[in-house]
């Protein structure tokens, strides 16, 4: 469907009437047109609020990788001429005692999560991530209702700070896991919310580089968590304090000097405030918008706006615009198929994204370098797919990359684990993370791409409570030896691939705002 304004027909004095009462209003276009014809698509405005907003996916990466430091298992020592075995006992009856004194270095080390009590450190993994799966759902359906972007996003983060900062103080195991979840609960929908309110405002040439974009500042995080983790070795509570303070300066410093999507505020049937931001973005970038000019909805011609002075059939719109739910997703067949596909393969690729993480991190290796080592590695996968996004499109960029995981990881289970053969596994391993990394964020542009505006944040919400559930279900997986996860990973990454085939490509589409919008546009595709 054309995002411009329809031709009207001026054939008897009726609709010259109507002509000239739309004329007095000026150009309608939507907001596409609006920001690659009159107010650029990424120039000054755009780059300032991208920057501000996406520095949210710093703080989740803070809140969900903490956990690697938090709950390690520190080194242990001779406490007595004769070490027991540590499963036997503990502290000084069973012989040993943990390494330099680092009895409150971990929660491991406070409370003994070893042996028996061992599951206890996954259990609090799972939990964030049960808490993460909730939450997406629960505020992907307030960004796209009341609350908006901007004011769920400033609510989760506040939330994370304190969550954080109850958690340093947990008195026992059970507290801290119970804090944990409610962190999760918050912490699931910051990646969404900020990718949204970042690309929402940025042209459709450039939206899917920006998009790419976003995950610098996921992987930028987990490096800068090391970094923390390393000045503050000795206290897990400390810790948690420290990862837990940019949560509330960014909520306090930053959300409330960007702005709210202009996006949500049309759906909502606000164009004063639509206009306001595109005018604003017009200014910043040196571009100047027509005085007369103004915005529409995807699924509004201006004979419907003609009727009953805008009312009526356009009231009807405005209902229907602005009450968008998960439900509508799946009243629409076009995006019902689409939220079922979306959800099984955002689950199989953070099976493999999280549990060929949780591979690389359990290397016995330095724990701080490895974890820079393994975010540093993801960036040129990031870039790749940034480069290669608009010449090859979305659909068969995620084919390839699922594909080229997965059969790396296939053969990564072919291998035998003894002498060179680990390394040439381990070889595997890597480009299989490379792959699916890039799988991994493309996912939420070409999630975004697939679901009109009304109801986007709500089905991100809800493909992201399926990665959540991935990312459950990885740490199981690797449990399972040395070669097997290899083959589940490799299996999940081709069923994942071949999955993609039944999507459509979003490239050079536009970013419809209703579901009459985009039933509309899927309608004129078929003709």
């Amino acid at each position: 469907m054309s995002t411009t304004e329809p031709l009207l027909s001026a054939g008897n004095d009726g609709e010259a009437g109507k002509k000239n009462q739309s004329s007095s209003k000026g150009r309608r276009v939507c907001i596409d047109e609006a920001l690659s014809s009159y107010a650029g698509e990424f120039g000054r405005w755009q780059l300032r609020h991208f920057v501000a907003v996406s520095a949210a996916w710093a703080l989740e990466a803070l809140h969900t990788m903490v956990i690697i430091f938090a709950d390690r298992e520190p080194a242990t020592s001779c406490a007595a001429a004769r070490c027991g075995d540590p499963c036997a006992g503990s502290g000084a009856a069973a012989g040993w005692e943990w390494a330099g004194g680092a009895a409150a270095a971990s929660t491991v080390a406070e409370w003994g999560l070893v042996c028996g009590e061992r599951y206890k450190v996954g259990l609090a993994q799972a939990v964030f991530f049960a808490g993460c799966m909730i939450g997406a759902g629960v505020f992907g359906h307030l960004s796209d209702s009341f609350l908006g972007r901007k004011g769920s996003l400033q609510v989760v983060c506040i939330l994370n700070a304190a969550f954080g900062l109850l958690t340093a103080a947990s008195p026992n195991y059970w507290a801290y896991a119970a804090l944990r979840l409610l962190t999760g609960f918050s912490t699931g929908s910051v990646g969404v919310l900020a990718f949204v309110l970042a690309t929402e405002p940025v042209g459709p040439a450039r939206r899917g580089a920006a998009g790419m974009s976003t995950f610098y500042f996921f992987s930028g995080g987990i490096a800068a968590l090391a970094g923390v983790a390393a000045l503050f070795p000795r206290s897990w509570r400390l810790l948690y304090v420290v990862t837990s303070l940019p949560s509330l300066a960014f909520a306090v410093a930053v959300v409330p000097f960007v702005s709210e999507s202009p996006r949500w505020y049309l759906v909502r049937r606000r164009t004063d405030d639509a206009l306001r931001v595109i005018r604003d973005i017009a200014a910043t970038n040196g571009r100047a918008v027509p005085e007369d000019l103004t915005l529409k909805l995807d699924d509004e011609d201006e004979e419907e706006q003609g009727k009953d002075g805008g009312g009526g059939t356009a009231k009807a719109a405005a209902a229907s615009a602005s009450s968008g739910s998960i439900f509508d997703v799946f009243r629409s067949r076009t995006t019902r198929v689409r939220l079922v596909l979306s959800v099984l393969i955002n689950l199989l690729s953070s099976v493999v994204y999280y549990g060929l993480s949780l591979n690389v991190v359990n290397l016995k290796t330095n724990l701080y370098v490895t974890v820079v080592v393994n975010s540093l590695a993801e960036m040129p996968a990031y870039l790749l797919t940034a480069l290669l996004l608009e010449h090859f499109g979305r659909k068969p960029l995620a084919i390839g990359t699922m594909l080229l995981s997965g059969v790396f990881c296939t053969a990564g289970s072919l291998i035998p684990g003894a002498g060179i053969m680990r390394v040439a596994r381990m070889v595997c391993g890597v480009v299989g993370i490379f792959g699916m990394a890039a799988t991994y964020n493309l996912l939420f542009i070409y999630t975004a791409e697939l679901f009109p505006t009304v109801v986007r944040n709500a089905a991100l919400g809800c493909t992201a409570q399926a990665a959540q559930m991935g990312a459950i279900v990885a740490p199981l997986v690797v449990m399972l030896g040395e070669r097997l996860p290899f083959a589940v990973f490799g299996a999940s990454g081709i069923v994942g691939g071949l999955l993609v085939f039944y999507l459509p490509e979003t490239m050079n589409k536009p970013l419809y705002d209703t579901m009459a919008g985009l039933e509309e546009g899927e309608k004129s595709v078929l003709k």
